[in-house]
């Protein structure tokens, strides 16, 4: 492990991939998951804002997980190849800051919104006929103002906090973006404490959030079973497994990452699962939702048709 400069505040992150042949293709790849994601979030957005058929909370709520998803890959990626290419692993202390700032924001909103997301199923499903009042547009913004608050004050009081402890040890981070749980290693005081305090908040961000979504998409497919339509019951079995697949895809790395005892895990297991909730997952969501979504199919194909040239 690299020695501390006294004289600098700088973090230094030693990265996922190797400076060899091998991590430069694992860099072209994961920089092509990069831009799939980025067109996939951004074309998902910009669909969902031209077609009024999609302006429903459904859908809302979706424009929002695609937001959040393009600004999370945004938030590790660019550094992380910028730092490959360059040769100089450095990142400033309050690029460090920003970065775990934004990160710990998008992890929590994403979090509670797929909690949000989760419960519009569930009224649209089992009492469709009380989901105007359930799911109204005032609150499906209230809910989104939440998720967004929430995360935020949540994220600041982390990184002020993570930001403020001693680094006497070394200020060589063994990942690829600034990690609470990875920092921990380099702090000169005992951090139980702190400890015990991201265990706290990662059962009540992450923990209980899934294990509601999947006790209410529990209830929903036994509901799904007993409807008369067959087309309403494929449509909306299609939807619910599409959610749990996000959802699973999204929580179970995290989960693991945030609770499992720091002395059973290793650095290239937390890298190793970092890359599904902070480069894959992001990239999963719009193919997932598009794929297996004829509202977003049918938008697609109207779209296209508006800008492909006509015959005359």
């Amino acid at each position: 492990m690299e020695k501390w400069n006294q004289t600098s505040n700088d973090f230094i992150l030693l990265g996922l991939l190797p400076q060899n042949q091998t991590g430069l293709l694992l860099l072209l790849l994961i920089i092509f998951v990069f831009v799939l994601a980025c067109l996939g979030n951004s074309g998902m957005t910009v669909l969902i804002f031209l077609d009024p058929r999609l302006h429903t909370p459904m859908y809302f709520l979706l424009n929002q997980l695609s937001l959040m998803d393009l600004m999370y890959i945004s938030t590790t990626v660019p550094k992380m190849a910028t730092n490959f290419l360059s040769g100089q692993n450095g990142i400033s202390f309050l690029g460090c800051g920003v970065q775990m700032f934004f990160f710990v924001t998008l992890a929590c909103s994403e979090g509670l919104l797929l909690v949000s997301m989760a419960y519009d199923r569930f009224v649209a499903i089992c009492h469709p006929l009380h989901y105007p009042i359930h799911m109204s547009k005032s609150r499906c913004v209230k809910m989104i103002i939440g998720t967004w608050t929430l995360g935020s004050i949540h994220s600041l009081g982390y990184t002020i906090y993570t930001l403020h402890l001693p680094y006497c040890r070394s200020r060589a981070i063994n990942h690829f973006f600034c990690e609470v749980p990875t920092m921990l290693p380099l702090v000169c005081m005992n951090t139980w404490v702190y400890e015990y305090t991201i265990f706290g908040s990662t059962i009540v961000f992450l923990l209980l959030p899934f294990l509601g979504i999947t006790a209410s998409y529990g209830r929903v497919l036994f509901a799904v079973f007993h409807m008369r339509s067959k087309d309403g019951r494929k449509k909306a079995f299609t939807t619910c497994s599409t959610h749990l697949t996000v959802v699973t895809f999204y929580y179970a790395p995290f989960v693991y990452t945030y609770l499992w005892p720091r002395s059973l895990c290793s650095p290239t297991e937390d890298k190793s699962l970092a890359v599904f909730y902070t480069i894959l997952t992001p990239m999963l969501n719009p193919i997932i939702y598009s794929l297996r979504n004829k509202e977003v199919l049918g938008a697609m194909g109207i779209l296209c048709g508006m800008f492909s040239p006509r015959k005359k």
